[in-house]
């Protein structure tokens, strides 16, 4: 099976930077789109960052100009670098990828989520 594990959530001041990482492992034969998500207490799931296999990226709103994501294909990894946070960025944040995996002579593919990592942006 696939796992992604993310890192480097925590507790921040407003205006400040943190970096998400999130790395996949497993059966993997390719991961085609990654992304960010987050879920604030009450409040659904929304997409913040996504980016392709070959690079090319979209962001929220709400994340131009301050979020930057990327990725690197080689350690089947996806980041997110969070400048200039503000309070209502505080969620849990979510990696997603969409994994093509080989298991008993075949292919397959589906979409996997990270467990979450807690950003709180305070003072």
């Amino acid at each position: 099976q696939v796992q992604l594990v993310e890192s480097g959530g925590g507790l921040v001041q407003p205006g400040g930077s943190l970096r998400l990482a999130c790395a996949a492992s497993g059966s993997i034969a390719r991961i085609n789109a990654m992304g960010w998500y987050r879920q604030a207490p009450g409040k659904a799931r929304e997409l913040v960052a996504g980016i392709a296999r070959g690079g090319s990226t979209n962001y929220a709103d709400s994340a131009k100009g301050r979020f930057t994501i990327s990725r690197d294909n080689a350690k089947n990894a996806v980041y997110l670098q969070m400048n200039s946070l503000k309070p209502e960025d505080t969620a849990v944040y979510f990696c997603n990828a969409d994994v093509t995996y080989y298991r008993g002579g075949y292919y397959y593919a589906d979409d996997y989520w990270g467990q979450g990592t807690q950003v709180t942006v305070s003072s």
